[in-house]
């Protein structure tokens, strides 16, 4: 099939229109004269040659020695992108161990990473749950020595407890009662055996009840 000279605009708009209705240049495959055409371009065309430019990007997505191979055979699309074929040996195929294989792999890793979070978790301190605790205690009358009174409180010590500020209100008639704020481990402190132990101081404390109590 001859063109002229593909490099003249004349030459390239008859190839672009034997390229509308053709794949290649002869037959159905590329050949050898697709690839005399495609050496004569020399590189993509330019311009409104749109079927030739379709061409030229099919032929150059060969290798070299694809093309070089043509030599006036034709090569199928079919044959350019098979893959090679494997080879018939039943000896080496294993249908079963390789799954197997992939199995254990696949357990070995999670078994590390179900150790490995296990190990981070266990680094992590345990959330302690605590409460602040806000306490009224009820001196006898208004001669009671209230500054005493909170010295024996404080002198109570307990695994889990930690006592805060503290200040005295007046109740009428001359009477304050000592508040005080104390933090607790509610694991480890009952407020009924804190009290009882406040009240163990007699000749001070009538009476203590809780004001306020809060999550912390």
């Amino acid at each position: 099939m001859a063109f002229g000279d593909v490099k003249t605009p004349k030459g390239l708009q008859e190839l672009n229109k034997f390229l509308a209705e053709h794949s290649y240049i002869e037959g159905y495959t590329p050949s050898k004269a697709d690839l005399s055409v495609f050496d004569a371009l020399g590189k993509a065309p330019a311009g409104n040659v749109p079927h030739t430019q379709r061409w030229y990007r099919h032929i150059a997505s060969f290798s070299t020695q694809e093309r070089n191979a043509w030599g006036g055979q034709a090569v199928s699309q079919a044959a350019k992108s098979a893959p090679p074929a494997a080879a018939d040996d039943d000896d080496d195929v294993d249908l079963f161990g390789s799954d197997e294989e992939e199995d254990e792999e696949a357990q070995k890793i999670r078994d590390e990473r179900v150790a490995a979070y296990a190990a981070k978790k266990s680094k992590k301190p345990a959330l302690i749950a605590k409460s602040s605790v806000l306490l009224d205690v009820k001196p006898w009358d208004d001669e009671t020595d209230m500054k005493k009174m909170e010295e024996c409180v404080r002198t109570i010590e307990m695994d889990g407890l930690v006592w805060g500020a503290a200040k005295l209100v007046p109740v009428g008639y001359g009477i304050h009662k000592l508040q005080i704020m104390c933090v607790i481990e509610d694991d480890k402190i009952s407020t009924d055996e804190l009290s009882e132990k406040i009240e163990g101081f007699e000749d001070y404390v009538q009476s203590v009840d809780i004001a306020a109590f809060n999550k912390i």
